[in-house]
């Protein structure tokens, strides 16, 4: 299943990614900083929202109180449910 997050705080505007039987494949960042988010992209490719959320979650970029890898983290969590 295709799943969609607007993300909040984050240069990154929107997540896409794939997620089927709690496994995440095919993470895709709309903006951002294009190199380190194919990084995170590949880094969590075949993991499940579990293993996700305990890696990202939390993660603050510059005081935002949030990050790209933090968002990522949520959007799993509210797909997985």
């Amino acid at each position: 299943m295709e799943y969609s997050y607007n993300t909040k705080g984050t240069c990154s505007s929107k997540i896409d990614f794939d997620i089927n039987d709690n496994v995440i494949t095919n993470v895709r960042f709309t903006g951002g900083c294009n190199g380190n988010l194919q990084a995170i992209s590949k880094l969590v490719e075949g993991k499940t929202a579990d293993e996700i959320e305990s890696l990202l979650k939390g993660i603050n970029c510059n005081g935002r109180g949030t990050s790209c890898g933090d968002q990522l983290a949520r959007a799993v969590r509210e797909a997985a449910v």
